[in-house]
């Protein structure tokens, strides 16, 4: 196999996976809508989504007799990641509790935008195609999450939406660039994340003086904390893992804009909301900037 069909083939698999990713993730309110309707607290949702997650995980990669170890070096990184992406899952959750849930989808999509000036403060500088397809899929963004009406905004709920974008996009430039986990293989990078998630949400709820079960009192319930922790968890990291790697983050953040649409499909085939000509259209904006990014790769 000649070097630029192993390249253009780690593309196009860069990209599927950002594409899984991006829609994995979306599934979240398939689970997690019943869970929050049944009584189940945020925190302990997040705990049984990540320790589920690693658990699967770690049963997969015995199967697959899948090394566990990393180097003292290298733990603390995956460490540092963990708290990255549960960082970023808890900040969101929380500035729903400040302003409408819309909003904070718009501010949250800021991330492609601080993973490309990232990369700019690293020397890496995306093509004038990314940059176009950021502002694109953010303008479809807007369109497709920005609240209509009279809507109060508490600054609290901004800085924790804007910082929940921060920790994704210091995730996916670390799991890129650093040569010091680049020799780690996608499972185990993600199983000290899910693992290292998983213990800073028990905390968090033994803080808070609840039960790590409170709420979960139905087959249901079990049923939909297993689907969260499978889809939008493991499945989700690892393809995010994997695309980040192969096609970089800059990218990858891009082709994160099949979250939103995902949940909005979800929301309009299996819960009945309504689908608007406004977000129709952002959808079409979204969906065109990404293909543009797609079919119009850089030569750089």
């Amino acid at each position: 196999m000649s070097l630029s069909t192993n390249i253009d083939r780690k593309r196009l698999v860069g990209y599927l996976a950002g594409i899984l990713a991006g829609v994995s993730y979306g599934s979240n309110p398939l689970f997690g809508k019943a869970l929050l309707e049944s009584g189940v607290p945020v925190m302990v949702m997040l705990f049984f989504r990540y320790a589920l997650a690693a658990v699967f995980l770690a049963v997969w990669m015995a199967l697959r007799k899948e090394s566990f170890r990393a180097g003292r070096r290298e733990i603390g990184l995956l460490v540092l990641l963990g708290l990255l992406f549960a960082g970023s899952s808890m900040t969101l959750f929380f500035s729903y509790e400040f302003i409408p849930s819309g909003l904070a989808t718009t501010l949250v999509y800021l991330y492609p935008v601080f993973v490309a000036l990232i990369m700019v403060f690293l020397r890496i500088y995306p093509s004038w195609q990314t940059w176009l397809s950021i502002l694109a899929t953010f303008g479809g963004i807007l369109l497709l999450s920005t609240p209509s009406g009279d809507v109060q905004i508490r600054l609290p709920g901004v800085i924790l939406a804007i910082g929940s974008a921060l920790c994704y996009s210091f995730y996916l430039v670390i799991v890129n660039r650093s040569k010091r986990i680049r020799n780690v293989s996608e499972h185990t990078l993600t199983l000290y994340s899910l693992v290292t998630g998983a213990i800073l949400f028990a905390t968090i709820r033994a803080l808070q003086g609840g039960g790590l079960t409170e709420g979960v009192d139905t087959a249901a319930d079990w049923g939909n904390l297993v689907g969260l922790a499978i889809v939008p968890t493991m499945v989700s990291l690892l393809a995010l893992a994997v695309s980040s790697r192969y096609i970089g983050p800059t990218k990858t953040a891009v082709l994160g804009v099949f979250e939103p649409l995902t949940a909005i499909l979800i929301g309009t085939l299996l819960f009945g909301e309504p689908l608007t000509v406004k977000m129709a259209a952002g959808i079409a904006i979204c969906v065109a900037a990404v293909l543009f990014m797609i079919l119009k790769p850089s030569h750089r």
